[in-house]
């Protein structure tokens, strides 16, 4: 029985392209790169067999995933200019190569790296707090800073109280979003943008501040350095921020050392310490600081104030419930235990270096250097253990300069929910090469680099910045969830118990915002007071501004193809072959076209109308082009064009004006130089001019070319 050629070569086609339309036609090619090329049908050895050969296209450009579905593969991102390719190359060497969406998944965070990316923060802050309560207790004397201690008592009793109330907000709001998304859904719009821009302020203070200190510690241990703190600082925000646009998972796996390294350090350092003075030399809680002479007496205000700088070990605490999505599955159980984990580590470690510093008699030194923290190492790791000091000093530093990565993964996130909600730039919510928001990454970069420029990398000047806006996210957070469990009190069980738990965390996170800013007004606070209502502004001008976009924005174009009624003007300056390609082009589209030269030299003008005139008479009677040419006695290009378009516009409000211009493209940026660029400003002119088209007619310098027929 012989075969049917035409039916197996269909067969064959429908079997590999999935019934998807012949690709032997153009239009079938243009819409599905991935479709089979070229099929022939040969003559097989024997009477009436064929043989079918297939040749399969090669676009490694795109990938099919299903039928009219293509996939741009890494290849398509590649440019092909050598500046072009220097910048992506470069990129990848610095933050390695794109990941694809689809392993978003693979990218979260376990428990174990959660910790030290998002609680690196928190955990930092005990090698400055009892610093900041210290520097502020001296100034009534020495006599007085025993009281350290049980403000440090106070503060750890706070932390456990806003621990306890953000494991309640987890399970509550699993998609992240902290203080923002609670405080925006329970409370309102206004009260959730005042969270957002406190927590966005500290986020960039708490980047300054912990290279800062870094670096402070740093120097402590390297005192010829001293003099390139500010170069030291904007150097590791660099770094930092390298780092980060690496994305998540990869830079947590960095980070993970340093932080536990610090852990395991400062740990070492209480036991050894806690050892030496109460088992060794039986030395009393309270030691006995040198005389300091008092500058102020000992009131309720200076104890408030001394507890408001303390209360910065806090700074990072509601890190883990704004990133509950960025946890492997399941997520709300990984980050309630990571909480957790954070909360006992931090208390632990403040509460050891607080007693450290009691029982040893340290002092806090104004200009910071050295750090009490390293005046703590040097008496415990003393004699045969003196070798620790400076690995304790290197963990010091690694974790106070990279507990900015809290700042790395909630700033990002944060403003890319303002961007969803409209009330940032669009551009915050896009992802990067590896998935990280990029742009909220290097705009915190930008913004704590010109802090620690203008601060000169102080601790103890960016110090009394903070907290003000962390404890007011607190604040308005505790304050939603109160009203979260009271409008789910007849399907929650619990509601009670929650309600309360959360009242407690709003309460006192609200007295101690209050303290914050009234002892801290005159030394910095006024400063974030004053930003949050500007940035609360700012959000509503951006939403403002994206509203209208969206209500006014129209085009005058009709619906219906047939509707369309084209009016085309193409600027002139002679009549060569570009300009005969432009016209060419716009004659395709319809035969109304009116060229349109703009004339300061007569002599010129006589003569681009004579050559219209010669090849005006190679043109179909049918068509409707013309030369108009416009003199100009102020020798002005762009205005009377301008001008002549608008009255055109207004006249036939009816048709679609189209401008084609004939732009000359150069090979150097250097070269723009010697070119006037009127097409360029004529197009930026023109692109806010409602209602009319400009399309450009790119021209390339190239090899000369055969030349072509005009018509």
């Amino acid at each position: 029985m012989s075969t049917d050629p035409i039916k197996e070569t269909q067969q064959a086609r429908d079997s590999i392209n999935d019934s998807t339309p012949s690709p032997t036609s153009s239009s079938s090619d243009d819409f599905d790169l991935s479709q089979p090329g070229t099929m022939e049908v040969r003559q097989g050895s024997r009477p009436g067999s064929t043989r079918i050969r297939i040749v399969l296209s090669n676009n490694p450009e795109f990938r099919r995933v299903a039928k009219g579905t293509l996939e741009a593969t890494e290849q398509a991102e590649q440019p092909h200019g050598v500046w072009g390719r220097t910048i992506y190359y470069t990129k990848r060497a610095l933050i390695g190569p794109p990941i694809a969406t689809k392993l978003a998944e693979q990218e979260r965070l376990s428990k174990f790296k959660a910790l030290a990316v998002l609680s690196s923060d928190a955990i930092s802050s005990v090698a400055y707090a009892t610093e900041a309560i210290l520097i502020n207790l001296v100034a009534a004397g020495s006599l007085y800073l025993g009281l350290t201690f049980p403000i440090s008592l106070v503060i750890i009793a706070l932390l456990a109280i806003v621990a306890i109330s953000y494991r309640q907000t987890i399970p509550a709001y699993p998609n992240g979003g902290g203080s923002y998304i609670v405080a925006k859904e329970n409370l309102g719009t206004l009260p959730g943008l005042v969270a957002a821009a406190a927590l966005l302020i500290d986020y960039v203070l708490n980047v300054s501040v912990s290279v800062a200190a870094g670096v402070q510690n740093l120097v402590s241990l390297f005192p010829a350095l001293a003099g390139f703190i500010v170069l030291l600082d904007v150097v590791l925000v660099i770094v930092i921020t390298l780092v980060n646009l690496r994305g998540v998972r990869e830079s947590g796996t960095i980070l993970a050392l340093p932080t536990y390294f610090f852990i395991v350090s400062a740990l070492l350092l209480i036991g050894v310490g806690i050892f030496k003075a109460f088992v060794v030399y039986h030395q009393p809680l309270i030691g006995h600081f040198a005389p300091v002479p008092a500058i102020e007496p000992l009131t309720l205000f200076l104890l408030l104030r001394s507890f408001a700088t303390g209360c910065s070990a806090m700074t990072g605490v509601e890190a883990i419930s704004n990133a509950i999505p960025a946890f492997k599955k399941p997520e709300t159980h990984n980050a309630a235990i990571t909480l957790t984990w954070m909360a006992i580590i931090l208390g632990t470690l403040f509460f050891g270096i607080t007693i450290l510093a009691m029982t040893y008699h340290v002092e806090a030194n104004r200009v910071g250097n050295p750090t009490v923290i390293a005046q703590i190492a040097t008496q415990v790791f003393s004699g045969p253990l003196a070798f620790l000091f400076p690995v304790f000093q290197i963990a010091t530093l690694g974790i106070l300069t990279l507990s900015a990565e809290t700042s790395y993964s909630d700033f990002p996130r944060l403003a890319s929910l303002l961007a969803r909600d409209r009330f940032l730039p669009s551009q915050f919510s896009f992802r990067g090469d590896r998935l990280a928001f990029s742009v909220g990454i290097i705009v915190l970069a930008v913004l704590a680099g010109t802090l620690l420029v203008i601060f000169h990398g102080n601790t103890n000047r960016l110090i009394n910045l903070f907290a003000v806006g962390v404890f007011i996210s607190f604040t308005l957070s505790q304050t939603g969830m109160v009203y979260h469990w009271w409008r789910r009190r007849k399907e929650q069980k619990s509601w009670l118990r929650s309600m309360i738990i959360n009242g407690l965390g709003a309460i006192t996170t609200l007295l101690v915002a209050l303290i914050i800013s009234i002892t801290k007004f005159v030394e910095g606070a006024w400063i974030v007071v004053l930003l949050i209502p500007l940035l609360v502004a700012l959000f509503l001008l951006i939403q403002h501004h994206y509203q209208r976009v969206e209500q006014e924005r129209t085009s005058d174009l009709p619906i219906r193809v047939q509707d369309i009624h084209h009016r085309i003007i193409v600027p002139i300056h002679a009549l060569d072959q570009v300009t005969l390609q432009s016209l060419a082009y716009a004659r395709s589209i319809s035969p109304h076209v009116t060229a349109v030269h703009v004339c300061i030299d007569i002599q010129e003008a006589d003569k681009i109308r004579a050559a219209w005139e010669q090849w005006q008479k190679r043109l179909r009677e049918e068509e409707d082009t013309h030369l108009l040419i416009i003199e100009s006695p102020y020798r002005s290009l762009i205005r009377p064009i301008l001008t002549y378009i608008d009255l055109i516009h207004e006249r036939h409000p009816q048709d679609t004006l189209t401008i084609i211009l004939p732009e000359f493209v150069v090979r150097h940026w250097w070269e723009h130089l010697l070119h006037n660029q009127t097409a360029f400003r004529l197009k930026t002119a023109l692109l806010f001019r409602p209602g009319i088209i400009v399309v450009s007619v790119p021209q390339h310098l190239r090899a000369k070319q055969r030349g072509r027929r005009a018509v």
